[in-house]
């Protein structure tokens, strides 16, 4: 967004409107994708006029323009694919994650003209507005989060004093939280911009430790040895030693993580049917392997560096854990990207709509990383970060939970060849859709003919598969024999994976194990998927034989 009436005066007293444009930028990843959507809305939402006297509708509409188009220059890959090629499906919202970033964009493209034009006012009144949007969406996808008053938090606050006084900034108490455990409460009420957490370099934990440790002489001279795998070996030795500097970090460490990593064998049977039955059997395949790879070599070579009694497979599987549940990806000033621990902030609980989304960056002024909100946190309430953009399936492998809002990358990837004829790349419009997957339609938009809830990639590809020629849908007796072909063969497919879950498990889950309750409620997750696919697939044969039918007649 910038101001295009850029040759005014600093400070000028001239009743001229405000034009504010939202720019894609032309290195996105699918640049080409998100101009024609623009195109498409006959460049509407390019800039808005808005006079110093407007009113309050007339600002209502210009921010809903502006919006539109922000929402469509944030689109990432998976709402892309899931929203097909038409505009108007495109430009309403989109998910948590693509609304957050969409009104933060317009925010700050608002913050950067605030005071370069004589309407301060009206741009205060489209921050407000911009802002209560904001506030909107917190309050629809609220999570529910109970204190649980009785445990204690000693080495927790230990840690925390202990990083105030390295130079920790914190906005942030550490509590335990109803069935989530560990999270941070807003110990004041914060608004968006301002900073909950700032944590400088000195305490965090990344591959330049290593480099003043004995091991690193030896770990450097073994081949295909990574930063990572380092990291992982460091942990294991520095857990149980008395004069660690991050001493106080480890004590705040459990045992035992909870992860899908961690699953005994009445979980990981419970989990039949699934696909993430056979990832975490292949991720745990591939860390034995791993260990296996370095041990007991290094401790039979380097006893003293790496003695045995510290290096057992537990004591690795805990490690990767560590590292898999609460390190973050930070870019560095030197421009590298390292993964990190970061004491203190890896207390904080994921949220599929999160107050805190950017953070991965270290501030060269300050030489810390900062922790911006994205959205007001009052005190008291949880304050959540945002992970990343991960299925479920992602979430329970390596941090041990399920989201408690829906989440919107709970796809399913289709190991289907549609594609075989070879004509269909020539005339696919959309060939980049290399791969297809599938998510709850009650995320979907559109339920009407040619669409059922289902993503236009996957249905265009089956068609073409049946007829390399067609251009566009329309109807005709053709078209819809072939729609009820394709609506068909979804709903067998699903209904045997479905079919292929068993029956919902009807024993008592207070009584349950935790990694069972996880496995089984993951399993009524996929469950749940395959029967909305299933139910849309039933509808959309309905609507394609009341079609069928007015040509029969």
């Amino acid at each position: 967004m910038k101001l295009l009436n850029q040759n005014l005066p600093h400070g000028a007293n001239i009743d001229r409107d405000i034009s504010l444009m939202l720019e894609l930028p032309e290195n996105d990843r699918f640049f080409k994708k998100k101009k024609k959507l623009l195109e498409d809305m006959c460049s509407r939402a390019k800039h808005a006029s808005i006079h110093s006297s407007a009113s309050p509708g007339e600002l209502e509409s210009s921010l809903l323009l502006m919006l539109q188009r922000a929402r469509i220059i944030n689109l990432d890959e998976l709402e892309l694919y899931f929203g097909g090629e038409d505009v108007m499906d495109m430009v309403g919202f989109n998910s948590p994650r693509n609304e957050m970033e969409a009104l933060n964009s317009i925010l700050t493209s608002i913050a950067k003209l605030d005071g370069e034009h004589c309407s301060t006012t009206t741009l205060e009144e489209l921050r407000i507005a911009a802002v209560d949007l904001i506030s909107e969406l917190g309050k629809k996808c609220k999570e529910e989060s109970k204190v649980v008053t009785q445990s204690s938090c000693e080495p927790e606050k230990c840690l925390q004093q202990w990083g105030e006084d390295q130079g920790v900034k914190s906005q942030l108490e550490i509590s335990y939280f109803e069935g989530a455990g560990r999270g941070a409460v807003a110990r004041q009420d914060m608004r968006i911009g301002d900073i909950a957490l700032e944590i400088p370099l000195s305490i965090v934990i990344s591959d330049d430790l290593v480099h003043e440790y004995d091991m690193y002489s030896i770990l450097e001279k073994v081949e295909g040895m990574s930063a990572e795998t380092m990291l992982l070996l460091w942990s294991m030795k520095e857990k149980h030693n008395p004069d660690s500097k991050f001493k106080l970090y480890f004590n705040t460490l459990p045992e035992v993580f909870n992860t899908g990593l961690s699953f005994g064998m009445e979980a990981i049977m419970a989990l039949d049917g699934t696909l993430l039955l056979e990832e975490i059997v292949q991720a745990k395949e591939h860390l034995r392997a791993q260990y296996d790879e370095l041990f007991p070599s290094l401790c039979n070579d380097h006893p003293d560096v790496f003695p045995p009694e510290q290096y057992r497979w537990e004591q690795f599987l805990w490690a990767c854990e560590l590292w898999y549940s609460n390190s973050m990806k930070i870019m560095f000033t030197d421009g590298k990207l390292r993964t990190c621990l970061i004491p203190i902030a890896g207390f904080l609980n994921h949220s599929t709509c999160p107050h805190i989304m950017h953070y991965g960056k270290v501030d060269s002024t300050t030489n810390s990383i900062k922790f911006p909100l994205s959205r007001s946190c009052n005190a008291g309430q949880q304050c959540f970060l945002g992970y990343g953009s991960f299925s479920s399936s992602h979430l329970l492998t390596f941090y041990g939970f399920l989201p408690q809002l829906d989440n919107y990358y709970d796809v399913i990837p289709l190991d289907i060849d549609v594609a075989s004829n070879e004509d269909c790349a020539d005339t696919d419009p959309t060939p980049d859709w290399t791969s297809h997957m599938v998510r709850g339609t009650w995320f979907s938009k559109n339920h009407g003919i040619f669409h059922y809830g289902l993503p236009p990639p996957l249905l265009d590809r089956m068609r073409r598969s049946r007829n390399p020629s067609l251009q566009s849908m329309t109807l005709t007796p053709e078209s819809l024999e072939i729609e009820f072909e394709i609506l068909g063969d979804l709903c067998s497919m699903f209904e045997e994976m479905r079919d292929g879950l068993g029956d919902p498990e009807l024993d008592n889950r207070e009584t349950t194990s935790w990694d069972v309750k996880l496995a089984v409620d993951f399993k009524d997750l996929q469950r749940r998927i395959f029967s909305s696919i299933v139910a849309s697939c039933e509808a959309g044969c309905e609507l394609v034989e009341c079609e069928m039918q007015r040509y029969t007649l």
